[in-house]
């Protein structure tokens, strides 16, 4: 079993409850400590051409046995089918141990914010306190996020 050092030392690593936590792109070591420490799921935003991406990620969860779900976010233009797609799968495995990636944990925490909120029922301003600890959003960013909250209200 991992220790909680070991999941500390993934970029921008957030633990948001038991069963969902946050992250940049692990590395394939950190994949294993992943899976000993009981995650079941992996999703991945990042698009295979981000900084760090690992080419083969599907096939290490895979060998892992957790299950894999790839959602190419654009970095530069966020989509609302992307954002309905996740919600989708998050909804999909609530209760399955998840841990939620992107290149450095800023589309991710942008997506997790809107879930918790819309779909959880989470307060926006204790959402906003693990969104704060990974970035403050550029207006490309903020401004999907604000036509989400106007799309799902």
């Amino acid at each position: 079993m991992p220790t909680n050092s070991e999941l500390n030392q993934i970029t921008n690593f957030v633990p948001i409850s038991d069963h969902l936590s946050t992250a940049g792109q692990p590395t394939i070591e950190q994949f294993k400590a992943i899976a000993a420490a009981g995650y079941d799921t992996i999703i991945n935003l990042a698009l295979k051409t981000s900084t760090n991406a690992i080419e083969n990620e599907a096939e290490i969860i895979a060998d892992l046995e957790m299950e894999y779900v790839h959602i190419p976010v654009e970095w530069e233009n966020p989509a609302m089918a992307d954002l309905e797609y996740f919600f989708e799968v998050m909804a999909a495995h609530q209760d399955e141990k998840v841990l939620v990636h992107c290149a450095l944990n800023m589309r991710v925490s942008a997506f997790t914010y809107l879930y918790r909120t819309l779909k959880q029922g989470v307060e926006p301003q204790v959402a906003q306190q693990d969104l704060n600890k990974v970035w403050e959003p550029i207006p490309t960013w903020q401004s999907f996020i604000d036509r989400a909250i106007a799309h799902y209200s």
